[in-house]
Formats: structure tokens, sequence, C-alpha cells
């Protein structure tokens, strides 16, 4: 629960400290909502919002960086390693779409970072930042424990749906597809290409269009639900594909989740 809690007032601590970033609120942006594929190529500024300067409060041990977020090799490369950055002794790295998305199929090809007490995570938010509830869909690999991903989501700011599901051969050691279809009645979650979760609860389903994040972060104190934190060097998460596709859009590429039959 303390876990649960802490990560609710970490996005919320986020959402305020980005504004103090931003030094003001953006007026809200209407719902974007197109099918795209991100192949990471290049990196396109007006699509992608690279966090720097700050962290998410107290429980993150290190400060965002925009050094440590790179489009190489036809990758995302997010990086998390030792060096005095602002008032915390690390630095790692978080992106974040600029657009919002709702209803579609959500889906990633990565290999997570090492580490215990360290997060990679695949997620989507939106808060009171933009001045909406707080709503999220969660698929976090904690470096405690690989061989396994965390699926949540909040709704208004209320999470408590944690579910772990089983990454065969580990998540850090090779590359794997993870992706989530939201749908106004169900959320179903997919392990490369298995659906591992199905949630049909109205009320454990967010609603509001969200932001899609990738971010890699360490923690010296939410050891019960990360693990004791112990630096081994630095590491990095690597994305190699995202793709977000409408819902009733075509399947964009041969192995989505999308083309599978509903």
């Amino acid at each position: 629960m303390t876990a649960i809690l802490s990560s609710v007032h970490a996005r919320l601590i986020a959402s305020a400290l980005l504004v103090l970033s931003l030094g003001t609120v953006a007026v809200a942006q209407e719902e974007n909502g197109k099918s795209f594929v991100e192949n990471f190529d290049s990196m396109d500024r007006s699509f992608w919002y690279v966090s720097d300067g700050w962290n998410n409060g107290p429980h993150q041990n290190c400060t965002w960086s925009k050094k440590l977020v790179k489009f190489e090799g036809g990758q995302l490369q997010l990086g998390y390693q030792e060096g005095k950055a602002g008032d915390r002794n690390y630095s790692c790295g978080e992106i974040q779409t600029k657009g919002r998305y709702r209803y579609g199929t959500y889906e990633a090809r990565i290999k997570t970072a090492t580490g215990p007490g360290l997060n990679s995570a695949f997620f989507t938010y939106i808060g009171p930042t933009d001045k909406k509830p707080h709503d999220e869909i969660d698929m976090e690999v904690l470096g405690k424990n690989t061989s396994q991903v965390q699926l949540n989501q909040y709704i208004s700011a209320k999470g408590g749906n944690e579910k772990l599901v089983d990454v065969a051969g580990g998540a850090d050691k090779a590359f794997n597809d993870y992706a989530f279809v939201w749908e106004p009645q169900r959320l179903r979650y997919f392990v490369n290409g298995k659906m591992v979760h199905e949630v049909t609860d109205p009320s454990k389903i967010p609603q509001n269009p969200q932001k899609i994040f990738f971010s890699l972060w360490g923690t010296d104190t939410l050891k019960s639900w990360m693990g004791k934190f112990a630096y081994n060097g630095p590491t990095v998460m690597n994305v190699d594909r995202m793709a977000f596709t409408a819902l009733g859009d075509k399947c964009q590429f041969p192995e989505s989740v999308a083309c599978l039959s509903n």
C-alpha cells in the first residue's frame, strides 16, 4: 500500500514540478488520436517532449536529463548513471508525447534496464497539470525482478490494480513486445503477442485521453516495491519500436497486436 500511495503522490508531485519547470500551465490540448509508428530514426521535437532538469519527488534518486535520452541506431535509449545533477547523485531519462491519445492499441518493443531499485516504464498518464483527473495505464519492469512486468491502472488517482506477469527469459536480457488495447468497456494487456490480463470492470478503466511516456528512474526509499537500490554502473532501457493504432484503424505492421482478431 505504501508503494501505491507513493506512486500516486509521485505523479502528483511530478505534475506540479513540470508546471514550475515550464513556468506556466499549458492550455489543455485536444485529443490527438491519430495512429502512428515510431521507429526512433530521428527525434521529432514537435511530437516528443524530453524531461530535463527536475525529478518527481523525494522518492526519486535521479534528476531527469535530456543528455540521457537518445535516438540512436533506430532505437530510443533512456539512460541511468551516476553523476551529480541538481540535488540528486544520479541522472536518468524520460520522454513523453506532446499529444494525447485514448482508445486503441499501444505497443512497444523494449529491452529493460538492469539493477535493483530501478524502474523501466512504458505508460500513459494525464493529471492535474493538464486540468484533468489523474488517469494512468502502466507496464513497468522493476529491476529487482526482471522476470516479470507489473500492470496497473489509476482512475482519478485511485490505483491498487497491480498484477505481475511473467516475461520469459528476462525483460533485461532481450527485446520483448509489450502492449495494451484500451477500449471504453475493456482493457487488455499483452506480452509477446499473448493476452496476459483483461479488465472489464468500468470503474477500473480510464476514460481520459493521455500522453504516452517511457521512463527509467531509481529510488532509495521505495524498497518494499522496487527493491533496495544498488548502483552497479550505467544502464540503459532500449525501445526498438513504439506504435499507437486508433480503435477501428487497420494494423500498421505484421507483428502488431492490432492485427489480431477481436
